[in-house]
């Protein structure tokens, strides 16, 4: 049986750069708070854990005070380092530089126009993380769009300023940009920023060619991540015998029935440890 593990897969710049402040600093310390899970994989949440980071949400920080709290790479709105500041919270900012350029790009745009004559529109996943911090730049005014049935309900009457979610799909995307510039209505003006990470969304079609060359494929990630419901359902559409897993216990034998070779892949949270595991289990499996 040939297994092969997708080169291209796995953690993205973001999610590597953040664990690593991580483990840094756990290296110096015992502990170390982390808002939100630091990654959308329950197994590396798990491995962490054991380092002694130690998982908190938003309603835990008015109970925390002098001590250290990493910021994972989805990103904060403003509100967040406020709180920390009060608090005396020293932040680790580990937010992916993407994200924090789109940050600021957004809160540019929505200082510039005081009367907020403009509609800020985000192209993305409500109550994401990442959108959470987005909208947050804006005071909590920009309009979270997720679908075409979404994009109906702007007001085309008006100027409409579109921005996308990191991780969204250049598809999706475009359909959206398409909608808006057949609806426009004059003299509003319609504006948009592809501010799409190329490191993401390039890996469609790669892994796309990638299920296409294998009998069956092993796509691992965790039940939270957006970016591997979306990444899976790409292999789904070329592979039909491309099956979602969790971890190893999930690999059931009959799937490799009359098999020559496997694929195994993830998504952007998905650590490369944990697909390689996968590929022993299936190498003692047969």
């Amino acid at each position: 049986m040939n297994i092969e593990i997708d080169s291209g897969s796995g953690f993205c710049f973001g999610v590597t750069t953040a664990i690593r402040k991580a483990e840094e600093e756990l290296q110096q310390s015992s502990s170390l708070y982390c808002l939100g899970d630091i990654v959308h994989n329950g197994r590396e949440c798990e491995r962490l854990r054991g380092m002694g980071l130690i998982t908190v949400e938003h309603s835990n920080l008015s109970s925390l005070h002098d001590t250290k709290m990493l910021l994972r790479a989805h990103g904060e709105p403003p509100l967040t380092y406020e709180t920390a500041r009060q608090h005396n919270i020293t932040l680790i900012d580990a937010t992916c530089p993407v994200v924090l350029n789109l940050q600021r790009r957004i809160k540019a745009d929505y200082d510039s126009d005081p009367e907020h004559k403009r509609q800020i529109v985000i192209y993305g996943k409500p109550g994401h993380a990442e959108v959470i911090g987005l909208v947050g730049q804006t005071e909590g005014n920009a309009i979270v769009i997720e679908d075409i049935d979404d994009v109906k309900k702007l007001n085309f009457n008006r100027d409409i300023q579109l921005y996308s979610q990191t991780t969204k799909s250049l598809e999706g995307f475009r359909s959206i940009v398409s909608y808006i510039e057949n609806h426009i209505q004059s003299p509003a003006q319609f504006h948009y920023f592809d501010t799409i990470c190329r490191q993401v969304a390039n890996r469609i079609p790669n892994i796309r060619t990638f299920a296409s060359r294998h009998d069956v494929i092993l796509f691992v990630c965790g039940k939270k991540s957006s970016n591997g419901k979306v990444l899976f359902g790409e292999c789904l559409a070329v592979n039909p015998k491309s099956y979602l897993i969790d971890n190893p216990s999930e690999i059931l034998p009959e799937w490799f029935r009359g098999a020559e070779s496997v694929g195994i892949c993830g998504a952007t949270s998905t650590p490369k440890w944990l697909m390689e595991d996968c590929r022993d289990f299936i190498t003692n499996l047969l």
